[in-house]
């Protein structure tokens, strides 16, 4: 079976890609020639997750999937949510995004986070969500270099190392993505 994965993010891609193994033929947009940028315009990691899956699935009519993840602190009444990526401004770095939270932070005892990811999927012109979740914490400075994102910053419940100090293998293991992803995956192989 042939998916599409509606992202221009190569981090999402590779992880992807590690997760699903050779299950399934996983291509990027770069693959079918999509260019541009895909809307995520919703308040909501489901809205975001279906609406980039139509958007792809409407320009290509091919069966594909999308994914919305975002960090929810509780201290921070649950920011940076669907602004995760782009949570310090619009063109930041995931560096920019990492500080932003740690200035936030500072100073703050109760330290609980969780990701999210949702994954929308399209197939055969019908839309089906899966949803990852992982808690864990915010540490007090980045750890590591690994991963993508706030992974130098979140610690998973259960571990005593962040997201960017674990092998992909080991992170892909217990991540939301790799949740969401194989929740997804389950659901195709009894399709």
């Amino acid at each position: 079976m042939k998916l599409l994965f509606a992202t221009n993010n190569r981090h999402k891609l590779s992880e992807i890609l590690g997760i699903t193994g050779d299950k399934h033929s996983i291509l990027s947009l770069a693959d079918v020639n999509l260019q541009g940028d895909i809307p995520e315009t919703a308040d909501t990691l489901e809205g975001n997750a279906i609406q980039k899956a139509r958007f792809v699935h409407d320009r290509t009519g091919m069966d594909c999937f999308a994914d919305d993840t975002g960090l929810e602190i509780d201290a921070l009444e649950g920011k940076p949510g669907v602004y995760s990526a782009r949570y310090a401004g619009e063109g930041c770095s995931f560096e920019d995004n990492v500080r932003k939270v740690l200035a936030e932070m500072a100073g703050k005892k109760a330290r609980s986070a969780r990701f999210r990811c949702v994954i929308c999927l399209i197939l055969d012109g019908r839309e089906y969500l899966f949803e990852g979740r992982v808690d864990g914490t915010i540490l007090e400075k980045p750890e590591g270099t690994g991963g993508f994102g706030y992974d130098p910053v979140f610690r998973p419940d259960g571990h005593d190392k962040s997201f960017a100090t674990m092998p992909a293998e080991e992170k892909n293991s217990i991540s939301h993505r790799g949740r969401a992803v194989r929740k997804m995956m389950d659901f195709l192989s009894k399709q």
